[in-house]
């Protein structure tokens, strides 16, 4: 299995934005073979809703750097390592100013980028943006619309119902051909529909040392995604999955080595990224933790 570790990015990681291109360096260094960002851009003092079916939001969210400087800051000192968002939560941008910014990181790390986006759960982010959250389906299905435009055509055009593209050269594309891949979260019947036509893949999520049942978080919903993409007349087989793990704060090193072992040998899951915001409180640690699992789980 690949594995790989989000980028110092939140919490009390993020009080030394400094400390991005160290970790990013040397997790490569120590064999990594992801690097990753989320997408965060405020905790509420009263949030209508709480993070992951909680009341609460974590106070690692109030600390957070953006994304694509972070990316950027990791794709200028690493060689070899993909570079991934997940997710970036696509309907608070302008999709030319989204595709500005990945095309220019997949272009800066000659194409290592991964894109993973999604369409977040904060209402109190929605309307920090000024962006209806009732339209963030529709809007990340434009968004995908004018990525692709982007990527591939030249000149590019728009006319959709909530943003214009008028006809215009944009000579900067992907390293990546035809595009960097595409991959999309969400874990409802409609998510999965539009990861089945529209995307390479799908980015499901295991919390440990909580249960994790293979089946259950990864088989039977890719199932579902590949049985809608072969209707769609997409190959099946084409479409992937990458696991992001979660630890909590209580979460060892065993628990984190068992999930990946599990996700590898009963879903079939060849790449998984872990996520340390909860069990590092500074870049040292943090990579003590990734040289850790990745002996502990026989990174390949």
């Amino acid at each position: 299995m690949r594995i790989g570790f989000a980028l110092p990015q939140f919490g009390a990681l993020a009080h030394h934005p400094e400390e991005v291109a160290r970790f990013a360096r040397q997790a490569e260094e120590l064999g990594a073979a992801s690097l990753w960002v989320g997408d965060r851009l405020l905790d509420p003092v009263d949030p209508t809703v709480g993070y992951a079916g909680a009341d609460t939001i974590p106070p690692e969210f109030r600390t957070a750097l953006d994304p694509f400087a972070t990316l950027a800051t990791a794709a200028a000192v690493t060689e070899r390592v993909q570079l991934g968002s997940n997710v970036i939560n696509a309907p608070w941008y302008p999709p030319a100013v989204l595709a500005r910014s990945l095309t220019t990181i997949d272009a800066m790390s000659a194409g290592r980028l991964l894109v993973g986006l999604g369409t977040g759960w904060s209402p109190e982010e929605y309307e920090a943006v000024n962006v209806p959250m009732t339209e963030r389906g529709r809007r990340l299905d434009e968004t995908l619309d004018v990525l692709t435009a982007w990527w591939t055509a030249n000149p590019v055009e728009h006319h959709g119902e909530h943003w214009t593209v008028p006809a215009s050269y944009i000579d900067l594309k992907p390293a990546a051909r035809p595009h960097p891949p595409v991959y999309l979260g969400g874990f409802v019947p409609t998510a999965f529909r539009r990861v089945a036509r529209r995307a390479d893949g799908w980015l499901p999520i295991a919390v440990p040392p909580g249960p994790f049942d293979p089946q259950a978080a990864v088989v039977r919903p890719m199932a579902s995604i590949r049985e809608a993409a072969e209707r769609e007349g997409r190959d099946p087989a084409a479409l992937d999955a990458i696991l992001r793990v979660n630890p909590t704060s209580t979460a060892t090193v065993e628990d984190i080595a068992t999930v990946l072992a599990r996700a590898e040998e009963e879903a079939g899951v060849g790449h998984a990224f872990v996520d340390l915001i909860y069990l590092a409180k500074d870049v040292d640690q943090a990579l003590d933790l990734a040289q850790r699992i990745l002996d502990r789980a026989g990174a390949s």
